[in-house]
């Protein structure tokens, strides 16, 4: 199950969004930036504003979670890989990227944020069945003191960086919890390799990014450690190392 898509109905929605998502507003620049990190798949890390789409292949991650959309994933996949655990890791990866992957990239590239929570997110599916974008009901972006966007239309400037990250741990939490729950539901999944995985997102998002962009990497490094730091502090073992992640990963790969 791909996290990106190459299908040719996936493109058509690509270019049609870029000119619909660029609307203005500090998300549409923002997002300029994410798909310029990977021009041959612009949506790895950019996400789209939910009022400039149609519908067809989103869901809403809170009303999708409830209602069967993880079991049918976890389904998919098992039609690939017939290892149940090993099909949990690969729905998981692909939803915590959508989740956290996609958010730690504006964060280590340019210290600002939107809102990851679980009432906010959007998730499309490629022709697949595997995610491919994400997109918010708001696109409101969170933002330090001393921005060039601080007082802007479309933010909200938080004190600090630590209550920036703070405010993106919990954020994250609401949907990855629920995240968490769906899939066990429907195959094996220890909670210690989830929040494992969702380490992972966080480190590879904050060393991925800053190679993408050609920018120093000093300090988005910092910003990925501080906010694993942040997640322990809520009470998830991101730092956590299960014997098992390593096998589950190659296998799910």
């Amino acid at each position: 199950m791909s996290v990106v898509t190459t299908t040719s109905d996936a493109w058509a929605d690509v270019h049609r969004s870029l000119s619909c998502s660029d609307e203005g507003g500090p998300l549409g620049e923002a997002c300029v930036d994410l798909r310029a990190l990977n021009s041959a798949y612009p949506r790895m890390y950019a996400v789209a504003s939910m009022a400039n789409e149609a519908k067809r292949r989103w869901w809403q991650l809170a009303v999708g979670l409830e209602s069967g959309r993880a079991e049918q994933m976890v389904t998919r996949s098992l039609e690939d890989v017939k290892t149940p655990e090993v099909a949990a890791i690969q729905v998981a990866t692909a939803l915590i990227h959508a989740i956290v992957g996609r958010v730690v990239a504006l964060l280590v590239l340019q210290g600002r944020t939107w809102d990851p929570g679980i009432d906010n997110l959007w998730i499309h599916m490629d022709s697949d069945g595997g995610i491919d974008w994400a997109g918010l009901t708001s696109p409101v972006l969170r933002v330090l003191p001393g921005d060039s966007l601080e007082g802007a239309s479309g933010t909200v400037t938080l004190p600090c960086e630590e209550a920036l990250l703070i405010w993106t741990a919990h954020r994250c939490i609401t949907s990855l919890d629920v995240v968490s729950r769906a899939i066990a539901d429907s195959a094996p999944l220890d909670p210690r390799v989830f929040w494992s995985l969702v380490g992972d997102a966080v480190l590879g998002a904050s060393t991925h990014v800053p190679m993408l962009s050609r920018s120093l990497g000093v300090s988005s490094a910092r910003r990925g450690q501080a906010l694993l730091d942040a997640f322990v502090a809520a009470g998830v073992p991101v730092r956590s190392r299960p014997a098992s992640i390593g096998r589950l990963r190659l296998r799910a790969s």
